[in-house]
């Protein structure tokens, strides 16, 4: 007899544990969206335009997944509450470039540190090749994700 569990058993271990993970993360994220005055919606959008910016209105839109006309009312609190610069885009005048503040965003580094180090002290135990098995899963979940959201009714 294997001591190794049937396929179908892993993947109901693996579809459990991210969805556990979705779940510690999403509380997570709630607590640092408080922490730092935000709603969860707003520094999911702050967190885009960090790592994707700067880029337009429409493109936070669609990576997003929010609707144009509810970027107008995140943009205006992100922009009051100092995390974000709205400026015009040299190459379009017409077209207005958002880029996140810098500084604000020590704050939030600050307080994902113990999720950082955390994760980089279970990276450690794994070899390189390993990780890069873990990191194509990963992302391939979040493609997986996006799919799933483009098929939703």
């Amino acid at each position: 007899m294997s001591s190794i569990p049937s396929r179908t058993k892993l993947n109901g271990v693996i579809r459990d544990c991210l969805r556990e993970l979705g779940l510690r993360l999403a509380l997570l994220n709630f607590q640092i969206s408080s922490r730092l005055k935000l709603n969860a919606g707003d520094l999911n959008c702050l967190d885009i335009i960090g790592r994707h910016g700067p880029l337009n209105p429409s493109a936070l839109a669609r990576l997003s997944g929010l609707h144009p006309a509810t970027m107008t009312g995140v943009l205006d609190r992100l922009e009051k509450g100092g995390w974000i610069t709205r400026e015009r885009d040299p190459a379009d005048r017409r077209a207005v470039l958002i880029q996140a503040v810098p500084e604000q965003g020590a704050e939030v580094l600050k307080l994902y540190s113990g999720m950082n180090s955390a994760i980089a002290a279970i990276c450690s135990s794994y070899s390189d090749k390993e990780l890069a098995a873990i990191g194509d899963f990963l992302k391939r979940c979040a493609e997986a994700g996006r799919e799933s959201i483009d098929k939703l009714p």
